[in-house]
């Protein structure tokens, strides 16, 4: 290796977050069009960086055909080339981010040993190599949720721990939220894939968050089907009080 992994995974969230800034300014669409166009730009950026930077390794991405080669690899890159593609094509939309991430063998779960997520409308990219999450305690804790997709359970949670519910955007802009202080936990339960995670959890676990299944359970990664449904991410003095919430709720 010539680079360091997470410096390695932030260049690549920044340049594709550049690409995707620039395409929103020039390419002259909107909505869906630009959404589907980011996506597609972003995923032959990483893919190609990738193919440069890491010849050797397995690339798991949202935007391209899934392999049974990456099931043998001993470093898988698991990325979403444009987390939030919904809110990517509205005007003034901040909350969508790109993701990279990287899996490796042997290592205890999640096995994510190395992340990026950019959040290009902000001008920021958080990594692994970051320092500690935001020290913030609310009297009421701020819960963060999908607007499509809240679980079901969102609500009896937020009561029991005296927290209040907010919606935002892309799974990567909600858990770097917490990761800010701008918020205390995101609870997800709706369904995701690994892609939608591996890179935010791998940045949230770095700066001393918790990240697991809502029941407590370690989350996995590099799984043949690499459907992920469900996620925390919060304060870790917070984690044992919404794990009891939620299993009771």
């Amino acid at each position: 290796m010539t680079r360091d992994d997470a410096a390695f995974a932030a260049d690549l969230a920044q340049q594709a977050g550049q690409l995707l800034l620039e395409l929103q300014r020039t390419s002259g669409l909107a909505g869906k069009e630009l959404g589907v166009a980011g996506d597609a730009r972003s995923d032959e950026l990483l893919l190609r960086l990738l193919a440069e930077g890491r010849p050797g390794d397995a690339v798991l991405s949202e935007e391209s055909a899934d392999t049974d080669a990456r099931l043998s690899a001993d470093r898988v890159w698991i990325i979403d080339p444009l987390d939030g593609t919904r809110e990517y094509g509205m005007p003034g939309r901040s909350d969508w981010a790109v993701h990279v991430a990287l899996w490796e063998r042997g290592v205890t779960d999640p096995a994510i040993t190395a992340a990026a997520v950019a959040q290009p409308a902000l001008g920021t990219v958080y990594t692994t190599d970051d320092p500690a999450a935001a020290a913030v305690h609310r009297s009421r804790p701020i819960l963060l949720v999908s607007a499509s997709r809240p679980p079901e359970f969102a609500a009896p949670v937020a009561e029991a721990v005296g927290g209040d519910l907010q919606t935002m955007g892309s799974a990567g802009a909600k858990a770097m939220a917490v990761v800010r202080g701008d918020a205390d936990a995101y609870l997800h339960a709706g369904g995701q894939w690994e892609w939608d995670s591996a890179a935010p959890v791998g940045v949230a676990l770095a700066a001393g968050l918790h990240a697991s299944r809502v029941d407590g359970s370690p989350l996995t990664y590099n799984a043949a089907h690499p459907y992920l449904p469900d996620l925390l991410i919060c304060r870790a003095d917070l984690a044992p009080d919404l794990l009891a919430a939620i299993a009771a709720a």
